[in-house]
């Protein structure tokens, strides 16, 4: 759709009216198992005239995180979920077309949570993250990755759940993902020994090649148990947990005393029919002395500038860095979103669905 006239408020409001449409993804159902492109229906509405204190959007990137599937369930959790027939709920990178709010304006580049759809209105408080502007001194994309949740979820997580030590031993699970390799490059700032646990050798080889970790385990093709022992013959100190399941029991019987396991995330349980067993070597944390906690990473909103300007250094000085996978087209949504749950994915996942104008 073409934009000439951005600038020009009436001929904007003129296109608005008559010409605009808009393409979203809508829940249809719900998941019950692996979720699918049929959970989600594309449909076309037209777009209304933005209001006092509203702006128009036109949305140039969708985020993907492990959490939206869990926001497609029916239960209790830190958000509502996604009511059938809703546009589908993600972080979204966004360009001003048209604004009557004072602080934005036509052009600018923002970060929110818009959804799955080519265009929104919103007054910019809608959603779980507010529209912000997004600095003209960093790639639009890293907002959503080293500088966004998952960046965030990684600092928090980690130093603040974790408590890692200099000298101390610490595992990653899902470690080639957007939040456990962060996750793994911060524990190593802070003078620990870092091994990863991912799917495949090309992952696994950047994880020591590229992210600095020590030691890095293929999970689809070594026995977990025996290599992680091997790995870790002192024990582990920090566990920083994306997938749960497998994983997570084994892990357990390698900690030490007072560790730490930080609850992220469950990625192998997202998308099974029946509720997870709990894990089986829950004792070790009795025997250990050790502490596992879950956290949600907007818990720490007040103080997200502080973990932006840490980040931030430290990907300047070269001790962080960062891998976005992008993929392209609207319609593309939903199977974006499972490469989530089969292990397509390396680093932070994107979808371009536009340029900005």
């Amino acid at each position: 759709m073409d934009f000439m006239g951005i600038g020009d408020k009436e001929n904007n409001q003129i296109m608005t009216k008559k010409n605009m449409k808009n393409r979203q993804w809508v829940l249809s159902t719900r998941p019950l198992g692996m979720i699918s492109k049929d959970n989600f229906e594309f449909k076309e509405s037209e777009l209304e005239e933005i209001k006092e204190n509203q702006m128009l959007l036109k949305n140039l990137y969708f985020g993907f995180d492990p959490t939206q599937r869990g926001w497609l369930n029916d239960m209790k959790s830190y958000m509502p979920p996604v009511q059938i027939g809703e546009v589908m709920r993600s972080s979204t990178i966004s360009q001003v077309i048209e604004s009557n709010i004072p602080d934005f304006k036509a052009g600018d580049i923002v970060q929110g949570s818009f959804g799955w759809q080519e265009f929104a209105i919103s007054d910019g408080k809608a959603g779980f993250m507010n529209a912000s502007k997004i600095p003209d001194n960093i790639p639009p994309t890293s907002s959503l990755s080293v500088y966004g949740v998952t960046g965030l979820t990684a600092y928090f997580g980690l130093l603040d759940v974790g408590g890692p030590q200099e000298g101390d031993t610490v595992v990653v699970s899902g470690a080639a993902g957007a939040t456990g390799s962060i996750a793994g490059q911060i524990a190593k700032i802070k003078g620990c020994r870092v091994i990863g646990i991912a799917g495949g050798t090309k992952k696994c080889n950047w994880l020591t090649e590229e992210a600095n970790f020590d030691a890095a385990i293929d999970y689809k093709s070594a026995n977990l148990g025996e290599t992680l022992r091997e790995l870790c013959p002192n024990g582990i100190d920090v566990v920083f947990d994306n997938v749960g399941g497998e994983f997570l029991d084994v892990a357990l019987t390698l900690i030490n005393m007072n560790a730490r396991i930080v609850l992220c995330g469950a990625i192998s349980t997202y998308n099974n029919e029946k509720p997870s067993p709990g894990p089986s070597n829950y004792m070790s944390l009795v025997i250990m002395r050790a502490r596992m906690e879950g956290f949600i990473v907007l818990d720490y909103l007040d103080r997200f500038p502080e973990a932006i300007k840490s980040l931030s250094k430290w990907v300047e000085e070269g001790k962080i860095t960062y891998l976005e996978d992008i993929q392209e087209g609207i319609e593309n949504a939903p199977d974006t979103l499972v490469r989530l749950f089969t292990g397509q994915n390396f680093g932070k996942q994107l979808l371009k669905i536009a340029e900005a104008d």
